[in-house]
């Protein structure tokens, strides 16, 4: 499933307890579907990877060089993707419900990156938001955030 990451840190890193195994895991999934929403139009704006690069970076915490570690192996996740279950799933095991609307924020955020929204993207959010069991008024409510930040009335 997630074997990329568990790889590179067990060969750049001593043995990795569960935990942190686990942590990563939930980072690898949760930057994959950052990505995804990156992949889903076909022109792809260095704001957009800035954006994913921020999240990540706030998110859990991480160095420059290891959110670019991060983001090159969730993308290499998502090419060999079937589908979302993988990472959805994974979320849905760790995060409560408010860390799940985070997520969907957060790829709302990517989404509005580049001041457009495609329907590609539009599917992937409401495709995903569905698999972390998002009601739709809370789906809505990220997203009418997202918009505002990217319209420079929000944080």
């Amino acid at each position: 499933m997630l074997n990329s990451i568990r790889d590179y840190f067990e060969r750049n890193i001593s043995p990795l307890p569960t935990a942190a195994a686990e942590r990563h895991s939930i980072e690898l999934a949760t930057a994959a579907l950052l990505v995804e929403v990156v992949r889903a139009d076909a022109h792809t704006q260095p704001g957009e990877q800035q954006v994913v690069m921020r999240a990540v970076r706030e998110k859990f915490g991480l160095s420059g060089d290891e959110a670019e570690t991060l983001m090159r192996l969730a993308d290499e996740e998502m090419r060999t993707a079937n589908d979302y279950f993988q990472f959805t799933s994974l979320i849905n095991q760790q995060f409560n419900q408010q860390q799940k609307q985070r997520v969907v924020e957060l790829m709302w955020h990517v989404a509005y990156a580049d001041a457009e929204l495609s329907a590609h993207e539009n599917h992937v959010l409401r495709r995903v938001a569905e698999l972390l069991h998002v009601t739709h008024g809370d789906y809505i409510a990220a997203k009418m955030r997202a918009k505002d930040a990217a319209a420079g009335r929000g944080s």
